[in-house]
């Protein structure tokens, strides 16, 4: 179960990580930045409290944004307690291209959230 959730990010899929980049930076005034992940290059932008990430992957569209609740631990028995309350688990707990902790899961619509834990937390 979440307690006391906060989104900490909000995840695109992109098919063009430079396209992106260029139009969340000039037609919204955002300061992308470009990092190195282990499966290749991704970007952030902080959009206030939440933080913007930007992955390449093609993606049918519709399967992205995906709102992420931010975890300080704990993200194992966050996932066993949902499958447990019958919600489908669609991406088990797997390390994000920042080194932490993420698993996707779906609401009864379908739709894609996730939970993610820095790297470095107890899991």
């Amino acid at each position: 179960m979440l307690k006391n959730p906060t989104v900490g990010a909000v995840v695109f899929f992109v098919r063009d990580l430079e396209r992106m980049l260029a139009w969340y930076r000039d037609a919204l005034g955002l300061a992308p930045r470009k990092l190195d992940g282990h499966d290749g290059p991704f970007a952030m932008a902080n959009a206030g409290a939440i933080e913007l990430v930007f992955i390449p992957r093609d993606e049918p569209a519709g399967r992205t944004p995906i709102v992420v609740f931010g975890l300080k631990a704990g993200i194992y028995e966050v996932v066993e307690s949902l499958a447990a309350k019958g919600v489908e688990i669609v991406m088990p707990v797997s390390e994000t291209p920042d080194g932490g902790l993420s698993a996707d899961f779906h609401d009864p619509d379908g739709h894609i959230l996730s939970v993610y834990q820095p790297g470095g937390a107890q899991p």
